[in-house]
């Protein structure tokens, strides 16, 4: 599985830009989950959490994949932007 590499942007399938914060457990699974913000205007929320796994799952083919990646999230190295501050 790849690492998340925390502090980077990622791309969701669906075409939207999202700022990996870090890597939280669960406190009764202990398992890992990606916390992330999206970095465009939302009004319902402003921290996620997604499991890694699912984060980094391969997605099958469908019609909402404007992005045409392979998984739900990809690393974007293009971004320079220091969304940290």
């Amino acid at each position: 599985m790849e690492e998340i590499k925390i502090g980077k942007v990622y791309r969701h399938f669906k075409g939207n830009y999202y700022f990996v914060e870090n890597i939280a457990l669960d406190s009764e699974t202990q398992e890992r989950m990606v916390v992330y913000k999206p970095i465009y205007d939302r009004t319902d929320c402003g921290i996620w959490v997604r499991p890694e796994p699912m984060f980094l799952e391969e997605i099958p083919e469908r019609p909402d994949n404007v992005t045409g990646q392979k998984h739900r999230f990809e690393l974007v190295e293009e971004l320079e932007k220091d969304f940290t501050k």
